[in-house]
């Protein structure tokens, strides 16, 4: 109930801020083109050819500047655009942008950008380039924005150490045709610019640490749909154990959850693993089902997403989305086609 009430007053916050700095006319303006974003992103997800979804994402990144560019447009939500993520930490110093392009059956690339809040309410933006596809170990790497390890984010928590303040990403990757991705990325500021992963994890006693030494990638079977969330209460990105379910965890697209669970906690400027979270395991039938978050037609179900704030499977409001089962309409067309 706390969760929900501050939800709601930030919200109430927010349009506050909205009729305060956003003029009249800049409202309107932002509105028609927030109808014009809407039909591409729908089309981005949707697209009946991966031509017709790359030349709509092409025509929203443009459309999305455009958008940007009025001023005070940080203010300004785009609440229709809900297959787009759009999330901003409590000091509301920037908003991250991401959303997903699937090309082909194989392929799937992020785009995204940040945008900064500014005094004079001009545009600050930085593109996110996804070059995850050509990074070999992608737990290790250290990138800024044109080296951006590709992902739509649905939960950002920001923490301080040192006099420093980070902000943890979690996001999602459907990767390819066999395996998903979710990581947990820290993104921090170095003279005004974003840089992505560091050594901000610890993983003693958990066979983890010449893996994951800049980011926590977790990997696993195409629809498996392992949580990996952040529990407010305990203070703690809870992570559900994988298994392989062949016997071969090397091989990525075997491993599913078994009902037990790690954690990362954030101690002295790190997220410290932690194993075996419960003591107890879930029998069968007693694990919760996730609630898919996108409708039959493809869109994003927002009442499913906002769940998590009540310590249930999704999440999602623009603070933050948690997506445990992302499926796009193409993806499951293409499987259908081929059964």
């Amino acid at each position: 109930m706390k969760v929900i009430l501050t939800l709601i007053a930030s919200l109430f916050l927010i349009q506050i801020s909205i009729g305060q700095r956003i003029s009249k006319e800049d409202r309107l303006i932002l509105k028609k083109k927030e109808d014009s974003l809407k039909a591409s992103a729908y089309i981005i997800l949707n697209g009946r050819t991966t031509e017709e979804s790359l030349v709509a994402d092409s025509q929203f990144t443009r459309l999305l500047v455009k958008a940007l560019k009025v001023k005070n447009s940080f203010y300004y939500p785009f609440d229709s655009l809900i297959t787009i993520s759009k999330l901003i930490p409590p000091d509301s110093s920037f908003r991250i942008i991401t959303w997903q392009l699937q090309l082909g059956e194989d392929k799937t690339r992020q785009h995204g950008a940040i945008q900064m809040r500014t005094q004079d309410g001009s545009l600050k933006l930085f593109p996110l380039i996804d070059k995850s596809e050509f990074v070999e170990r992608i737990g290790d790497t250290i990138a800024n924005n044109l080296g951006w390890i590709g992902a739509v984010y649905y939960r950002i928590i920001q923490k301080s150490a040192f006099d420093k303040t980070y902000y943890t990403l979690l996001g999602y990757d459907e990767n390819n045709a066999r395996i998903n991705r979710k990581i947990v990325d820290v993104l921090t500021f170095q003279n005004g610019e974003p840089i992505f992963g560091g050594p901000y994890f610890s993983f003693p006693n958990s066979g983890f640490s010449q893996k994951f030494t800049h980011r926590y990638v977790m990997e696993y079977k195409k629809h498996a749909g392992p949580r990996l969330h952040y529990d407010e209460e305990e203070d703690m990105i809870v992570i559900e154990h994988l298994i392989s379910e062949s016997g071969e965890p090397e091989r990525k697209e075997t491993l599913v959850p078994d009902g037990d669970y790690d954690a990362l906690k954030w101690i002295n400027g790190k997220w410290v693993y932690i194993t075996k979270l419960f003591t107890s395991k879930l029998q069968d039938g007693q694990a919760p089902v996730p609630n898919p978050i996108k409708e039959n037609d493809g869109q994003f179900n927002i009442k499913e997403m906002d769940k998590d704030l009540e310590d249930v499977e999704e999440e999602g409001t623009t603070t933050g989305t948690d997506s445990t089962t992302i499926k796009t309409k193409k993806t499951k067309t293409k499987k259908k086609k081929g059964e």
